[in-house]
């Protein structure tokens, strides 16, 4: 395989010439740029990723944190961000908590991951990062776009999303069909994220007149299978609800999928309300009706304000993200039964 040296010989150049004909910085005259040209094309010379980003100062990738691989709430979003850097000639490098530690250690290890391997600008979907592990990053800290989570010391980096409202929003859904026995099935604890939507939708019930303390609520792992368990210790426990709201809708597929199987008709005998809106909502059966949070006018501004500040493209950069809900076929009326 040709290298740059190659070329330069065959041209009859310098090692550095043929470097800047290459990224096209710095003065050659027109007919030795031209031999260089011809002896690229001779020798079939293909410059490395590495060469490339050491002629032009940029790799031309994106990082991305995220923090795990798995499930349906991510892919989407890896996709769109793949996309996007693809169409520009760009790409995307992915790192992922590994499952072990505290989730913010591994967002700080797979963010410094993403730096080493010389990523010109990361985003990160992670809201356990502190406004400290910022700083830590030294130079790279403005290089660095942070989803779903709202840091104090650098706010313009930060496109966060209004999951209080989320939760206030899920329970009016189900307060305006009649629902008044209600059951959650509630994501991790130490999820911030999670806490938020869970304390907009007590306190909508709240001033409804339903104490919180009696809304039977279980916790899970935002997966199928959490809700999946849930659900059944719901239903073995012998308690009555006539609907269930679930922190994302991974457990509520997993919730509906248990209700199936237990012969509980879903929505004539419960209810079932999911969070995020993701694609296996509208592919469960029945069609989930879920909270929609906007995770695709978040993840674009997002990238769009990184690519302006790395590449100095001119993306359009919004930073309102209403929150609504999307009715489908899983929640109804409450049964009076």
């Amino acid at each position: 395989m040709a290298t740059i040296k190659d070329v330069a010989r065959v041209a009859g150049v310098g090692v550095g010439t043929a470097s800047r004909v290459l990224s096209g910085k710095g003065s050659v005259a027109q007919a030795t740029a031209e031999r260089v040209r011809r002896a690229i094309e001779q020798l079939d010379f293909r410059p490395s990723h590495a060469a490339r980003a050491l002629l032009s100062g940029s790799s031309q990738m994106i990082g991305v944190y995220i923090p795990l691989l798995k499930g349906t709430f991510y892919t989407p979003i890896l996709q769109l961000i793949d996309t996007e850097l693809r169409t520009n000639g760009r790409h995307m490098v992915v790192a992922f908590g590994s499952g072990s530690g505290a989730a913010r250690q591994q967002a700080m290890e797979g963010i410094e991951f993403l730096i080493e391997r010389g990523c010109d600008g990361i985003v990160a979907m992670s809201n356990a990062l502190h406004d400290e592990d910022i700083v830590s990053l030294g130079p790279k800290q403005g290089h660095l776009a942070v989803l779903n989570h709202k840091l104090t010391g650098v706010p313009e980096q930060c496109f966060p999303t209004d999951h209080m409202r989320g939760g206030v929003l899920a329970a009016q859904t189900l307060l305006q069909l009649r629902h008044r026995r209600i059951a959650v099935i509630a994501g991790p604890a130490n999820a911030p994220d999670n806490v938020e939507r869970i304390a907009g939708f007590m306190r909508e019930l709240m001033l409804h007149g339903i104490d919180a303390a009696q809304v039977i609520t279980l916790q899970g792992d935002f997966s199928p299978e959490g809700g999946w368990a849930a659900a059944r210790a719901l239903v073995d426990s012998g308690k009555k609800f006539t609907a269930l709201f679930c922190a994302n809708d991974e457990m509520a597929v997993g919730a509906l999928s248990y209700f199936q199987q237990a012969g509980i008709s879903v929505p004539k005998d419960v209810s079932v309300l999911g969070y995020d809106d993701t694609p296996s909502a509208e592919y469960s059966a029945p069609r989930l009706t879920s909270v929609h949070m906007p995770w695709k006018d978040i993840t674009q501004s997002g990238l769009h304000w990184l690519l302006n500040l790395c590449y100095e493209t001119n993306y359009s950069v919004i930073r309102e993200f209403p929150v609504s809900v999307t009715w489908r076929d899983s929640v109804g009326i409450a049964n009076a039964g």
